[in-house]
């Protein structure tokens, strides 16, 4: 069940205005009982502002009548409280990683110049201005700009990436590049571990000791000092 947006400051209202049961008021404003209790006694640990729920469009005047009629009645929110969606602007990056934001464009500028600037604000979250300065070279920290992979720098996720190289590849008529590295690095990284692993298996006998023990540890010791392994 919906809640109001402001539950404490509602019950408060509600506690004071209307007749409403302890009960009702707790099931409504999603709280317990006994906060309900504490509002009514102002034995709270602050002063409460109280909330209309009628003139916030969360509760009808005609609900309230209906609790006061009927205890056992639980009140009926006419809506939810509406949810902030941000509709505009460029994409959020948090503060720690806004510096990054021009070593990501530098990448995708060297790397797939098919890629319009839209795609890139889109994608990392700037400006137009801020991509054709990388672009012709005229940022004013461009020595200091060094290409990273956006994905690396947490700017974007793989996917994202992925479509929007796609995207403006067939918007330019080209084929997109596939990433065939991966496959290739897992295939020799496999190949490796397991001629370690047959190495290792395959132990030489004269590396083992007469009696069927493990090969004595290999190492020197400075002048003077006794061995104690040696017999």
């Amino acid at each position: 069940m919906s809640q109001p947006l402001m539950p404490h400051a509602t019950a408060s209202w509600l506690v004071d205005n209307t007749s409403l049961s302890f009960p009702q008021i707790a099931e409504f404003c999603g709280l317990h009982i006994l906060e309900i209790q504490a509002i009514a006694d102002d034995t709270t640990s602050t002063k409460l502002t109280g909330r209309d729920p009628v003139r916030a469009h969360e509760l009808a005047q005609e609900e309230i009548d209906k609790g006061q009629a009927n205890p056992n009645y639980k009140l009926q929110m006419s809506k939810g409280p509406e949810q902030v969606r941000r509709t505009k602007g460029p994409r959020y990056t948090p503060v720690s990683k806004r510096q990054d934001k021009p070593d990501g464009i530098a990448w995708i500028v060297r790397n797939h110049p098919e890629v319009t600037d839209g795609a890139i604000g889109k994608l990392i979250g700037t400006t137009r201005t801020t991509i054709g300065a990388i672009r012709d070279r005229t940022h004013w920290n461009i020595a200091n700009i060094t290409p990273k992979d956006p994905v690396t720098l947490g700017l974007c996720s793989q996917r994202e990436l992925d479509a929007a190289i796609t995207k403006a590849a067939k918007a330019a008529g080209i084929e997109a590049p596939v990433d065939d590295r991966l496959p290739g690095d897992r295939a020799a990284l496999i190949e490796e571990l397991r001629a370690q692993r047959d190495a290792a298996q395959r132990l030489p006998v004269e590396e083992v000791e007469p009696d069927g023990n493990a090969p004595r540890p290999s190492y020197s010791l400075p002048e003077g000092v006794v061995d104690p392994f040696k017999r």
